[in-house]
């Protein structure tokens, strides 16, 4: 008789093969990549070109088999629409009618709150993962805001309230959320753990001296600037909460010949940055690079100087390990459990999200580099390996689901 294999079934409105940006997609390719093999791992997504919705596939990721079940097809993973994809996932999970998709599961992970009211009833362990601090993102100014919820924000309470007993834990990379929860759910307090975001070091990885000189020259060359430009990066969704107007007013202000700022990421606004860029007059000083592969934004991360985050608010953003990882040091706004991770030597928190601020703080990382060493910057982010942080992870699923097999 075959021993049975624990299957764990994520749900997320994602491509796992896609080009959609941002950090929740991210972590489960990760979390994929680096599951136990002893675990039948099964998506529930939203399909790309080729894809047929509503039918399971098999295919290949990261060298391992998974189950695929695209709900429906997402032309454009980056684009915002009326309609939040959060919401188009919940209503075609809805329409196919769960008790036919095959989703019989020992482990579930949902990514958002929206389609586990779905969920209650289903049997198996279940895990929501919040990726933000809930308080701050309700209360953040509209300008600044992305989230739909904003205007709303009883009714997304209310909807959390509805479906947040059936998890057996809920994990935030957000010690503020953390607790703002356990004040919400006193009976649930327990349920709620810190996890650590994860980087991926097979792909995040420093050079030596020589060769990360060697290929900021390389760079600057094929850009056809100066070969001693150095380089400020900023990666991510171009969207309000990530701020990139406050981005581009700052670094009009940076009084540093021969630096250049790399954009790289999509978004809703990406056509506001560009005639931003221009009304500031940066277009021989900034680059718009679009959405990057994992693979070519980490090798600009291994040459920038800088890396710089602006957002209003955040979780733990994986562009900062990413960068860390890869030896360069990090100027960000105070948001979410940034200040928790970025020490001295690997960079600088500011004291707030002005422009003055973050203006300062890129003076002091590119006047010293010394001061940010590349060893630094890699030991602040070596407790967050994904190979490490997910096994932990997954150990401990295992050990629960091994005494129900006696």
């Amino acid at each position: 008789m075959q021993p049975t294999r624990p299957v764990l079934t994520i749900f997320y409105h994602f491509d796992p093969w896609g080009r959609g940006i941002g950090g929740i997609d991210t972590l489960i390719r990760s979390q994929i990549k680096y599951a136990p093999r002893e675990l039948d791992v099964r998506v529930v997504g939203a399909g790309g070109a080729g894809d047929k919705a509503g039918e399971w596939c098999h295919r290949d990721l990261h060298g391992r088999e998974i189950r695929f079940l695209p709900l429906f097809i997402q032309q454009e993973a980056n684009a915002r629409r009326r309609v939040p994809n959060t919401l188009r996932y919940a209503f075609h999970l809805a329409r196919r009618n769960p008790s036919r998709l095959d989703l019989a599961s020992d482990f579930m992970h949902f990514h958002r709150v929206e389609p586990t009211l779905l969920a209650r009833r289903w049997p198996g362990e279940k895990t929501l993962f919040i990726h933000l601090d809930i308080e701050q993102q309700l209360a953040v100014e509209v300008e600044r805001n992305e989230s739909r919820w904003r205007r709303f924000p009883a009714v997304y309470l209310a909807l959390e309230r509805a479906s947040i007993g059936q998890f057996h834990q809920i994990l935030s990379c957000n010690t503020s959320s953390i607790r703002f929860h356990q004040h919400l759910y006193p009976r649930l307090a327990g349920r709620f753990h810190f996890i650590r975001n994860c980087v991926d070091t097979e792909v995040h990885y420093p050079l030596d001296t020589a060769a990360r000189e060697r290929e900021r020259q390389v760079l600057a060359s094929n850009m056809g600037l100066h070969p001693d430009t150095r380089f400020i990066l900023s990666a991510g969704r171009l969207e309000p909460v990530k701020d990139p107007l406050l981005l581009l007013r700052a670094f009009s202000q940076l009084n540093r010949p021969g630096t250049h700022l790399l954009i790289a990421g999509a978004g809703s606004m990406e056509s506001v940055i560009r005639r931003q860029v221009s009304v500031l007059s940066l277009r021989a000083r900034s680059t718009l690079l679009g959405a990057l592969p994992p693979d070519r934004l980490a090798n600009l991360q291994r040459v920038c100087s800088v890396l710089v985050l602006t957002s209003a608010y955040e979780g733990l953003p994986m562009v900062l390990l990413e960068a860390l990882a890869c030896g360069t040091p990090v100027v960000t706004t105070p948001s979410g459990e940034c200040a928790n991770v970025v020490g001295r030597g690997a960079g600088i928190v500011t004291r707030d999200c002005s422009e003055v601020s973050i203006v300062s703080a890129l003076r002091r990382v590119l006047d010293d580099p010394r001061e940010y060493p590349a060893s630094t910057c890699t030991e602040t982010a070596s407790p967050f390996t994904a190979s490490t942080v997910i096994r932990e992870l997954f150990d401990e699923m295992l050990i629960r689901w091994r005494p129900r097999q006696c």
